[in-house]
């Protein structure tokens, strides 16, 4: 009897069979949109087709349960009142109207996608709000593509036929108690469910699943439209920056104040050095001894003897500034030139645009690529990153042999064995590579492993103590490849992906807080010194390219570091204000209207506003800074990205 009441018209299990025909008609909606466009997905294989499926469903569950979520709590409420006829009725069409409106987008974005070549987007409001001819042009689209009008109206039949083959029924349970207890118990499992489902899993170190997520389960990135659904982009994409497509310049005139279409000028051969890019969390330029001889009376040393030996040996610059604030910001801007203006690039509208990355680039030229990252996959979506910009390989915490004594207990594996695992896997893929890592413990709580307690020197805050580790961490790392066949044969970066806390009040401003490495060692090289020059993230790519002698096209927004013909500059921001960096002085702009110019060297605390008083040399800032979103905006905007060919 128990067993009968529960499992035949329960009105959980209903519920969950309700849920379970939604995740249904998305997966039966995914496999459509592929086959309405799949002259725009070549190549897919089974295997990775299976994949996409299995991915969706990820996505499908997150979309499911946000549309559902006052139907599911509507159902869950341990009362009987739920059967009641009314009730349910009530129930019924909430689950059509919303639903309904979620499958109609889905279908919707069959033809759009034609157009933008991703799934819409919350900024496509902002598109057609100045549409006075709306309804009229979406009554022709539902014409002209009569096809996928048809299949909206099946997928809305199948939603209600199938609703309506299974209802729930009050039950008379002989025993109270248990079901009372069974429906008090549902509560908390299906809250783990909702809460689950709609951050793509429970796991605290994983941010919540946004749109570039998507990457995870393709080959190619121009797939990931097929994983995703569009309610789901509309959603993480809501209360996101929607970029404005300004026209502050013509077409010509922008083009001579900024333009990141680099069509390189080369003489003599591609040179198909090895690339390794390393990016170390949270080393702010601060905590460098090597670049602040200057401090506390020339007393400073810093806390990274390592890294103040490699840089007497290196190429560095006397400026060099993060494109960010979060570490999500940095593995686009430094392995795809690609900046973060207000809204970080990986969690904003565009983030499944087509881009050209180092990786994608050096793979015209034959190189295999490997991104490295101690944390668990999805962890702040830098395996899913990896995959858009072209990399062939991903491995992080899930891959590495780990012992107890390799995990630090918080974000994954600590940075001595890991940098060891990195430099012993690269003497086993083939040359010429690019591989790069993101190093790991340099983050709260900012302990040490056990056997390194009071070995490195402590200060004033508690995350120098962890930076001297991790650049112990990195010498070690140099030594064992210093006698690998391919250690001479490789050209390294090395930067941060922002700043850390500061105690220095000449970094505690928007100057000194964006202050971090850009170093470039090649062994054996003339790349050494410190350059006059002002470095950011973004100039990484270009840099590498033309080192390299590269002699294709490609989209960088960042600026060629070895070419010393054009003025150097860096850009961010922090929150809704924006920030160049040119002429030794930084200029602050809000709303498009300027609010700050400083002397960024003769007054390090930014204490003394010159706007009033460099009125000409505020106005080529302003230009410049005002070229760069022009740009920037408008080529996210329209998905333009990378080179086209006619």
């Amino acid at each position: 009897m128990m067993k009968n009441w529960f499992f035949s018209r329960n009105i959980l299990v209903v519920l969950v069979y309700r849920i379970i025909l939604i995740l249904f008609l998305f997966s039966l909606s995914r496999l459509a949109f592929y086959l309405f466009n799949h002259m725009m997905f070549p190549g897919i294989s089974a295997g990775e087709f299976l994949s996409i499926m299995k991915g969706g469903l990820v996505f499908d569950i997150s979309a499911t349960v946000y549309v559902n979520m006052v139907f599911i709590v509507m159902q869950i409420i341990p009362f009987d009142f739920r059967y009641n006829h009314t009730y349910q009725k009530v129930s019924k069409y909430l689950f059509f109207i919303t639903n309904g409106l979620a499958f109609a987008i889905n279908s919707c974005d069959f033809v759009y996608y034609r157009f933008v070549l991703k799934r819409a987007a919350f900024d496509v409001f902002k598109t057609f709000e100045n549409e006075s001819n709306l309804v009229k042009l979406f009554f022709k689209f539902l014409i002209d593509y009569w096809p996928v009008t048809l299949f909206g109206v099946f997928i809305l039949f199948l939603m209600v036929f199938l609703y309506n083959k299974v209802k729930p029924q009050k039950p008379e349970p002989s025993n109270r108690l248990v079901y009372h207890s069974v429906n008090i118990l549902a509560i908390p499992l299906f809250a783990a469910f909702v809460i689950g489902g709609a951050r793509g899993g429970l796991n605290e170190s994983i941010r919540p699943i946004t749109i570039s997520n998507a990457a995870r389960y393709v080959e190619s990135p121009r797939n990931v439209a097929i994983v995703l659904n569009t309610p789901f982009s509309l959603m993480r994409t809501s209360g996101k920056k929607v970029l404005e497509k300004y026209q502050f310049y013509d077409e010509s005139q922008l083009k001579k104040l900024y333009n990141p279409h680099y069509v390189p000028d080369t003489v003599g051969n591609f040179c198909p050095l090895n690339v390794v890019v390393i990016i170390m969390e949270s080393f702010s330029r601060e905590y460098i001894g090597a670049f602040n001889r200057d401090l506390e009376g020339g007393s400073y040393e810093g806390y990274t003897p390592f890294l103040d030996s490699l840089i007497s040996e290196s190429l560095t610059f006397d400026v060099s500034i993060a494109n960010g604030k979060k570490s999500i910001d940095a593995m686009p801007s430094v392995l795809a030139s690609i900046p973060s203006l207000e809204t970080p690039y990986v969690i904003s509208h565009y983030a499944n645009n087509q881009i050209n990355g180092l990786a994608s680039l050096l793979k015209k030229k034959g190189y295999y690529s490997i991104f490295f990252h101690g944390g668990p996959s999805g962890s702040m979506g830098f395996d899913s990153f990896a995959r858009m910009s072209g990399f062939d390989d991903y491995i992080g915490y899930e891959h590495y042999p780990r012992t107890k004594e390799d995990v630090d207990g918080m974000w994954g594996i600590w940075d001595e064995p890991f940098f060891k695992y990195f430099g012993n896997y690269l003497d086993t893929v083939p040359q010429p590579f690019l591989a790069a890592i993101f190093s790991l413990s340099s983050h709260h709580p900012f302990i040490v492993p056990d056997k390194y307690k009071d070995t490195f020197k402590k200060g004033p805050v508690p995350i120098v103590e962890v930076v001297g580790y991790s650049d112990h961490a990195l010498r070690n790392f140099f030594n064992d490849i210093s006698e690998t066949p391919w250690f001479d044969n490789t050209l390294f970066v090395i930067t941060a992906d922002h700043t850390n806390e500061s105690f220095h009040e000449e970094f505690q401003n928007n100057f000194g807080s964006f202050c971090i490495p850009v170093i470039f060692y090649k062994p054996g090289s003339d790349l050494k010194g410190v350059k006059n020059r002002i470095a950011q993230q973004i100039d990484i790519m270009p840099t590498v390219l033309n080192y390299l002698n590269y002699d294709e096209e490609y989209i960088a927004f960042g600026n060629d570091l070895l070419n010393d013909s054009e003025e150097s500059f860096a850009f961010n921001t922090n929150g809704s204000t924006y920030h160049i960096y040119m002429k030794d002085h930084i200029l602050e702009m809000v709303d498009n209207e300027v609010i700050g110019l400083y002397n960024y060297k003769k007054d390090r605390l930014l204490q003394n506003n010159l706007l009033s008083d460099e009125t000409e040399l505020a106005k080529e800032l302003e230009e410049k800074l005002k070229a760069i979103i022009q740009t920037y905006n408008t080529r996210l905007v329209d998905n333009d990205m990378v080179v086209r060919k006619n």
